[in-house]
């Protein structure tokens, strides 16, 4: 079962997700047959939770299901029906761990075999605890949608593991601004969600990260991360070269972006033997780093804190003119232009 694009072409999405969609869809009059046809998903496909597919035929189903129910608000809609058990292996190996967390370091390490194309860190940051959500996914038309969709779910664990204190004590913390439907995110987050922060995050009291957990259960654990780690092999196993070499690049986060060779160590192959991996799929590795580097300059761009000098530095260019030329190829336009015209409030 293969769809075109690199970051599509592989089966990473249980059915179940789909199928949970169409039913929220079908609640706003979007007819399920002709939804499934749009995204090129055959109605069988939804009769087994455990089928799969792709990322590319996710996100037309998305895109098709928001357009035709006309609900901005479909995204967390979507979210809130993501219930802890919906996500399977991955939410029983963290409900069974001993403390918040390591229920937290279960998700993070497991997170891609419910989101391919999502990236989720934790860190401590002064006296917070950080979940950081970033996507791997270049669809700008879906990319409030996606994030919706995730922190709506997250809030979901967190009621689980420890209640209502997040809403009470915590912060969401959200990249773009403030959409026609905030009175949504208040539903789910209370007053305690910030627009424009140029970052995807929630942050809680780091104290409550050795909150112990009342389900917590090492035989479970141990069975439901075995799971997790067969699941994870089966999509490393299935995934091109290209698709993860891309995956390297996009979770280094700060600092430059590694050359051919560091991928190749970090992936266990010859630089050679990479490149010559690469050219049987199609693909050059200059062209996924500039890939990269493209998507990366409209998030930096987009959250306004650093100036165009900085950004070329943190992309890897030694001259911000060739940054600078770079952009215009990608966007028709100088990146002081661009931003210019996306940065909230313009």
């Amino acid at each position: 079962m293969n769809a075109p694009g690199a970051s599509g072409s592989l089966p990473v999405i249980r059915a179940h997700y789909a199928d949970i969609l169409c039913q929220l869809a079908g609640e706003h009059d979007v007819l399920r047959g002709p939804l499934l046809t749009s995204a090129g998903i055959r109605p069988s496909m939804l009769s087994h939770p455990d089928n799969l597919i792709t990322v590319d035929q996710f996100t037309m189903l998305c895109r098709e299901a928001l357009r035709r129910s006309g609900h901005s608000a479909l995204g967390l809609e979507f979210g809130r029906r993501l219930k802890f058990t919906t996500h399977g292996s991955l939410s029983q190996a963290a409900i069974s761990c001993d403390t918040l967390q390591q229920a937290l370091s279960v998700l993070i390490k497991y997170f891609r075999i419910r989101f391919e194309y999502m990236d989720l860190d934790f860190f401590v940051e002064g006296e917070d605890a950080v979940v950081q959500l970033s996507l791997a996914h270049e669809v700008e038309d879906l990319y409030r949608f996606n994030i919706e969709v995730v922190m709506a779910s997250l809030m979901d664990v967190n009621q689980l593991l420890f209640g209502a204190r997040l809403i009470e004590s915590g912060v969401c913390r959200l990249d773009y601004p403030e959409p026609e439907h905030a009175r949504d995110y208040r539903a789910i987050f209370g007053d305690r969600v910030d627009f424009a922060c140029g970052v995807n995050q929630l942050r809680f009291r780091k104290s409550f990260l050795d909150l112990p957990i009342s389900l917590s259960n090492p035989v479970t654990r141990r069975v439901a991360e075995a799971q997790c780690e067969e699941e994870l092999r089966s999509i490393d196993a299935a995934t091109s070269v290209t698709a993860r070499v891309m995956r390297v690049l996009e979770s280094v986060r700060g600092g430059s972006l590694p050359g051919l060779e560091a991928v190749a160590d970090q992936l266990g192959v010859s630089p050679r033997t990479l490149r010559r991996q690469l050219s049987s799929e199609g693909a050059r590795y200059q062209v996924l780093l500039d890939r990269i580097r493209h998507k990366r300059a409209l998030e930096l761009l987009r959250r306004g804190r650093l100036g165009i000098d900085e950004i070329a530095v943190t992309l890897g260019y030694s001259d911000p003119s060739n940054f600078g030329r770079a952009f215009r190829k990608w966007e028709g336009v100088a990146p002081t232009a661009w931003r210019a015209r996306h940065l909230p409030g313009r």
